[in-house]
């Protein structure tokens, strides 16, 4: 049986991150047989899903920008990116083979004043999503995360758990990264750094 304290958390499998979406990353749909597969070996399960409205403060589209650069909001620096994710939209269901019978959807990314890369918390690093007070009430200590990208959202959700007590476990072989400009080797250190087990 699955131990009862170790969670999957499984970050952003939607369609617009997958091949022909809107922010798509290269392989981004490779990973779902393996994640349907390990979802098994888990008690619980929990997705999240990207969840913006329509002119979200991170699409370069509402800064008439072009897409993947940069600008500073109040809580720092923000990629501008491509529209995606937008709440209702075919682009942020769940990719179609994806299992969605796990426990929770943390759906994040939906205040348009603020971007929300990881599971806990959003870009600013102090609005809690929820997550870690639903963790703590089941008495899940132990996280293993797959999903997209692995320098984004996995990468922030990792360390966020990390700092916040859990034991956390990256399966590489189940993420997939944009990597920009050196993000995908910024995140592994990133990751380590944080005592996060990355495999």
């Amino acid at each position: 049986m699955p131990a009862p304290n170790e969670a999957l958390l499984v970050i952003d499998i939607q369609n617009d991150f997958c091949p022909g979406g809107a922010l798509a990353v290269t392989g981004g749909d490779g990973i779902v047989p393996g994640v349907n597969q390990l979802m098994d070996d888990f008690a619980t399960v929990i997705l999240t899903q990207d969840w913006h409205p329509a002119g979200h403060s991170s699409f370069a589209s509402s800064h008439k920008a072009e897409p993947f650069t940069t600008t500073q909001m109040p809580y720092g620096t923000q990629v501008l990116w491509p529209d995606h994710c937008i709440q209702g939209t075919e682009g942020a269901a769940f990719h179609k083979d994806l299992r969605v019978d796990g426990d929770l959807i943390i759906r994040k990314g939906f205040n348009p004043e603020i971007d929300s890369y990881s599971a806990f918390f959003e870009n600013d690093h102090t609005t809690p999503t929820g997550l870690e007070g639903y963790l703590r009430t089941r008495g899940i200590d132990r996280l293993t995360m797959v999903g997209l990208a692995t320098d984004f959202c996995v990468n922030f959700s990792a360390v966020d758990a990390a700092k916040l007590g859990f034991a956390v476990t990256v399966r590489t072989d189940l993420c997939r990264a944009i990597d920009m400009d050196g993000s995908l080797a910024a995140a592994m250190d990133g990751m380590k750094q944080a005592g996060v087990e990355v495999r």
